[in-house]
């Protein structure tokens, strides 16, 4: 299986802003032109082959008050005694951008108060002009708070969201039901060699928007796929906070790993603030293999930090999640899917804080499982019927395998020969009973590229290079 490179994405037109709630929608100008892309760099049919959301998008409305943070401003007070405590001093200015709220109205107020208890005091201020060019230092009654408050948690960075505004944007900004038709699965994976029977599979399971399970031998491009799929219905930017607060409880959501930085200039050109708590990201695509456990699906508390790490799956929310290798992880199968019964069937997840108490988050996810192993060494019929599709990624062909073996060497410029092809075929697969999979043309090729290299000569699909790359490549077991 054969990926190439999408053509570069463009750019919808201007957006016109509106109020709404705890943040603000802006409408997106509908592209023209026979194909428009989104805001992520997803091609869009003007004919329909893919309808994209056509709702507004949601951007946090900016801050002007305390009140306005939905925070105690005693737990903003601490925020700030704990940043001073750990990077010395700043100016108001730093502390506002350490803390991701604005110095004016919020960070300045909190400041006040803090001097007038004596907690920080101003040491000079630096080049420019007003309180926000100030430098704070943290006092010595100030140390002793700032270390009551650790003992509480350690946590010292942007200023959390809390979780019922958190839930509102994530409903707000939901997928919903992507609708892709047929020959946009063709487009899709037009790069790719895949059978008619895969074609068919794959479009009702990417419309659904809830679960896939996607199984087969390894080395026939089950990831692959899975992430061309992300690639088309993962076509809009989105909000998410750098942390939740949950009843004073911080959980950490933005992870640098996982989640891609967006910028949308047609925003930029709009002239819209935003709450700086909030960072915009492509929607996610997170991959997670063996080292899954239950533990990781829930809130995971750091007993020394004293705060949460949010799950995988509310990490991904807004995006994919796709579980790789599934029946290979630290847990039974039957109890990693135990775990996505409501969630996958409700669309609401909860997730259990230290002290036993349980909250709900939206679960709009599309779920993906990726296996090797047959279906049936892996869980019973009643949790295969949970699971809304099943595709099968089959062995290629002798036709599918010899085309890709073609489009391989002509992107890796390996010089390709219709008897070397032949010779391999004979003497490596049928005489030995292998199996074709569709990932041995870019392996073998490789392994052409590397011995011609070594051996100074061009990289063509000889005998003799195809001897020496299959006799590196396959091991006999």
């Amino acid at each position: 299986m054969v990926n190439r490179p999408s053509s570069p994405p463009q750019r919808p037109g201007q957006v016109v802003p509106r109020s709404m709630g705890t943040g603000t929608l802006v409408t997106p100008a509908r592209p023209s032109g026979a194909m428009a892309n989104g805001s992520a760099g997803q091609g869009i049919s003007a004919a329909g082959a893919y309808a994209a959301p056509t709702r507004p998008r949601f951007i946090p409305l900016p801050l002007t008050k305390i009140e306005d943070t939905g925070l105690n401003p005693l737990w903003l007070q601490d925020l700030i005694i704990k940043v001073l405590y750990f990077r010395g001093y700043l100016s108001g200015f730093q502390i506002a951008e350490h803390i991701r709220l604005p110095f004016a109205g919020i960070v300045d107020s909190l400041l006040t108060a803090l001097k007038r208890d004596k907690l920080v005091e101003v040491l000079t201020s630096t080049a420019g002009f007003g309180e926000g060019a100030y430098q704070y230092a943290i006092t010595g009654a100030g140390n002793i708070r700032a270390r009551e408050a650790l003992e509480r948690s350690q946590y010292a960075g942007p200023a959390p969201v809390p979780i019922a505004a958190y839930n509102d944007a994530i409903r707000r900004q939901s997928m919903g039901r992507p609708t892709v038709l047929q020959r946009t699965v063709r487009q899709l994976l037009s790069s790719m060699v895949i059978s008619d029977k895969v074609f068919n599979r794959i479009g009702p399971a990417i419309n659904s928007g809830t679960s896939m399970f996607m199984y087969g031998p390894p080395g026939n491009g089950k990831t692959t796929v899975a992430r061309a799929i992300g690639n088309l219905i993962l076509s809009e930017d989105m909000f998410i906070p750098y942390s939740l607060d949950i009843e004073g409880q911080v959980v950490k959501l933005y992870d640098n790993v996982n989640h891609e930085l967006a910028r949308d200039p047609d925003s930029d050109k709009a002239g819209l603030k935003s709450d700086p708590r909030w960072i915009k990201i492509k929607r996610p695509f997170i991959v997670v293999g063996g080292e899954l456990t239950l533990a990781g699906l829930d809130l995971v508390f750091d007993d020394v930090n004293k705060y949460y790490e949010a799950p995988f799956q509310v990490k991904a929310n807004g995006g994919m999640f796709l579980i790789d290798d599934f029946g290979r992880q630290q847990v039974r199968p039957r109890d990693l899917l135990n775990r996505w019964i409501v969630p996958l069937e409700n669309r609401i997840d909860y997730l259990t804080l230290h002290t036993g108490r349980k909250i709900d988050v939206p679960f709009d996810v599309l779920v993906v499982f990726s296996t090797n192993l047959p279906p049936k060494d892996l869980v019973d019929e009643a949790f295969l019927r949970r699971l809304r599709h099943k595709v099968e990624i089959i062995d290629p062909s002798y036709e599918e395998f010899a085309e890709i073996f073609r489009r391989v060497a002509e992107a890796k410029k390996v010089k390709f020969s219709q008897q070397g092809l032949a010779y391999l075929l004979q003497e490596w697969y049928i005489k030995r009973n292998r199996k074709l999979r569709a990932v041995h043309p870019r392996d073998l090729c490789d392994q052409i590229l590397d011995i011609s290299s070594y051996l100074g000569v061009e990289p063509v699909m000889t005998k003799e290079l195809l001897e020496m790359a299959a006799t590196a490549y396959f091991v006999e077991l």
